[in-house]
């Protein structure tokens, strides 16, 4: 295990929403509509997480939450210059507990099927987040790190 890495129970709720199925937001009406749906649930008590980061400890507030949909929806029309959205997901579009936000510069094969598809940007969750970057290296790469540094 890495020294940083996290045991995680396979029971974990965040992990089943995360790896569970997801719905898109597929037009940016869709997308408008689904901002709405997040601020009116602002009070449930949002993990906002960059991937790259370390996870929140703590959820966010009504305030910062509205704060964060306001800029990431600037940044998703600036930087994602399509017809379509397409790039956030929810495990449910009317009653969320869990949003992934792919980067518009990192898609790769972020629709349809990949062995080994691209993580997102972004996390919202109700449930408190997991180091998914530092779970994400595979057992022999682990090893291969290992070998090196230990």
């Amino acid at each position: 295990m890495l020294a940083n890495a996290v045991a995680v129970p396979p029971d974990n709720a965040f992990l089943r929403a995360f790896h569970g199925s997801l719905t898109s937001t597929l037009r940016w009406a869709d997308l408008e509509t689904f901002w709405e749906v997040l601020g009116d649930r602002a009070a449930a008590g949002w993990y906002v997480y960059a991937l790259g980061e370390i996870p929140p400890q703590t959820p966010v507030d009504a305030s910062k939450l509205g704060e964060f949909i306001t800029a990431m929806d600037t940044l998703l029309r600036k930087d994602h210059q399509e017809e379509y959205c397409a790039i956030v997901y929810a495990d449910d579009l009317k009653v969320p507990t869990l949003v992934k936000i792919f980067d518009p510069n990192n898609l790769g094969v972020s629709c349809g099927f990949s062995d080994n598809p691209p993580l997102p940007g972004w996390v919202l969750s109700l449930h408190p987040p997991v180091d998914i970057v530092a779970m994400a290296l595979t057992a022999s790469r682990k090893r291969w790190w290992q070998k090196i540094f230990s």
